[in-house]
């Protein structure tokens, strides 16, 4: 019999629409965040000569010195914080890390306050651990970042952690200092954690990134590579954990993990070491397709009333359409051809929307809008 557990963990929406999607032919993705951007050529040469080098076997489950101390160099140069490499644990993904972060702070019954809407993954990877979800209400009309008065007025004598994201899936919204280092005060005050979600940093237009870490070390902060060197596939991600954290970190990954691949993780001291001016452009390519979506969204009259400051993904109001989004989705992919992801996936309150990801090229983009136009203008 299947555990209960396991029963509690709902499907991720934007993979099951991912699948039915590819079963279909001529289908325009935009239900997933998958850069369409090559890695820098040092990355591949690194992990080609790494391979050719024997380097297959297990690496200790913290990860590669090497690895911890250029990404221990990259937070001293990028954010003037000085990071101690034995506090990072190496992670095939920063999904895995999210998990150990939150199953080292979450006991059963303690609870974790989250952002609403929020990524997909949050809430199941907290009621996986018998957790109890909390959330703070974001609004379009304030361009979905959080208020700090809100989480002050929703943690509890059992609050054991506050997770943000920023720049934030679904939403693009990026955080500023300021609203940092007031969650950093609110869960310190409350003797919870913070879990900070920084696997977009990079990919911002306009909107400056700041890490959780110039405001406390008492938080753990998740990153990786998957979407600013484009390396989904590739599977490498980080945590750093706060000072005497990261040990019980370390012994779940052993247990969990054992490791992230030994040749992915000189690949990823490659990326580190490169001169990231390349990102400029890919910054600009982004910013050209949200603006270009934006208004397809606009004319399709299912404007949000934000545009996103980050990442690469819109959230679009189909309350004016007929069911719920996971409803729309459906019609959008049966009847356009164009997949994306129902909004009921990221929390109640982004339920009124479907997300779309503009990580994709601009012809898949302007293709996309005119399927959608053509069905909506079937609907009347």
């Amino acid at each position: 019999m299947v555990s209960e557990r396991a029963r509690s963990v709902d499907s991720f929406l934007a993979m099951d629409v991912l699948e039915r999607a590819n079963e279909r032919e001529d289908v325009v993705h935009l239900e997933v965040g998958e850069p369409d951007f090559d890695p820098p050529e040092a990355v591949f040469d690194a992990a080609v000569d790494s391979l050719r080098g024997g380097n297959t076997g297990y690496t200790v489950a913290r990860g590669k010195p090497e690895l911890r101390r250029a990404i221990a160099a990259r937070y001293d140069r990028d954010y003037g914080v000085a990071v101690d490499p034995d506090r990072i644990v190496v992670t095939p993904g920063s999904s895995p890390g999210l998990l150990l972060a939150l199953a080292t702070l979450v006991d059963p019954g303690d609870e974790v306050v989250l952002t609403d809407p929020h990524y997909a993954s949050y809430p199941k990877f907290v009621r996986f651990l018998n957790g109890v979800v909390r959330t703070v209400p974001l609004r379009a009309s304030e361009g979905f970042r959080p208020r700090a008065a809100e989480y002050d007025r929703t943690v509890g004598p059992d609050t054991s952690a506050l997770v943000v994201n920023s720049p934030a899936n679904p939403t693009g919204a990026v955080l500023d200092g300021e609203t940092l280092g007031a969650v950093a005060s609110v869960a310190d005050a409350a003797d919870a954690t913070v879990v900070s979600d920084e696997i977009y940093h990079g990919l911002s237009y306009g909107a400056a990134e700041r890490t959780m870490l110039e405001f406390t070390d008492e938080a753990f902060v998740l990153d990786g590579f998957s979407k600013r060197y484009g390396m989904t596939g590739w599977r490498l991600g980080w945590v750093v954990a706060p000072p005497g954290y990261a040990e019980a970190v370390n012994r779940l990954a052993q247990h969990v993990l054992i490791s992230a691949p030994n040749f992915v993780q000189d690949a990823g001291v490659a990326a580190l070491a490169t001169d990231e001016s390349w990102l400029a452009d890919v910054r600009d390519t982004y910013r050209r397709r949200r603006d270009r979506l934006l208004d397809a969204v606009a004319d399709w009259g299912l404007d949000p009333d934000y545009a996103p400051e980050g990442a690469y993904y819109v959230l679009a109001d189909v309350s004016g359409l007929p069911g719920s989004s996971v409803d729309v989705a459906d019609l959008f992919l049966e009847e356009a051809g164009v997949a994306v992801t129902p909004g009921a996936d990221f929390g109640e309150r982004a339920s009124d929307y479907v997300r779309l990801s503009y990580a994709t090229d601009e012809a898949a983009i302007d293709e996309a809008a005119t399927r959608i136009d053509r069905l909506l203008d079937r609907l009347g």
